[in-house]
């Protein structure tokens, strides 16, 4: 292999080993500016995406330790990388493919595991990372917040007693 080509895979090779998501689209029929369009869209959330060539690919894929999928990487293909969560990329991508038509994801890698593409979409579908966060969180605090609500309601209990009582003997609550 030539220099400039083995320096080209060992650059994609890098971005492949510290991503902790890989996403491979087609990129066939997208016009300049769509793509452009798509790469912006991308930025925001810590992501790039960049053309190369399969044979590229499947070497810097092979040397940064991903599982053999060469026989879906036909056709033109981009590749996305990124720094963060992989599910406002995938959003991205199906938002975008809905609204031109373009830029099919192929296959994806999350934590150098194959993803297909329905399991893509799905991820797709689930609210931000920061929701489910808090969703998790309350489902720990639930339990808790029972038991203080538990532990005082006799006091509580005890207290409207007090001040029923006193109601009824005319003399003013405090």
């Amino acid at each position: 292999m030539r220099p400039e080509k083995a320096s080209i895979v060992s650059d994609l090779s890098e971005k492949l080993k510290h991503s902790p998501f890989v996403l491979v689209t087609n990129y066939q029929r997208m016009k300049v500016a769509d793509f452009t369009e798509l790469r912006n869209r991308l930025v925001p959330v810590g992501a790039e995406m960049h053309v190369v060539k399969n044979n590229f690919l499947k070497r810097a894929m092979a040397d940064s330790g991903f599982p053999e999928v060469g026989d879906q990487l036909v056709g033109q293909t981009a590749v996305v990388t990124g720094e963060k969560d992989v599910a406002p990329v995938a959003k991205i991508f199906k938002m975008f493919a809905s609204e031109f038509k373009v830029a099919a994801l192929k296959i994806g890698f999350l934590d150098r595991a194959v993803l297909s593409a329905t399991e893509l979409e799905q991820l797709a579908e689930l609210p931000p990372r920061e929701v489910l966060q808090a969703q998790l969180l309350g489902l720990l605090l639930s339990p808790a917040t029972r038991l203080v609500h538990l532990l005082n309601e006799p006091a509580a209990a005890f207290a409207r007693l007090l001040r029923a009582k006193t109601e009824k003997e005319g003399a003013p609550a405090t």
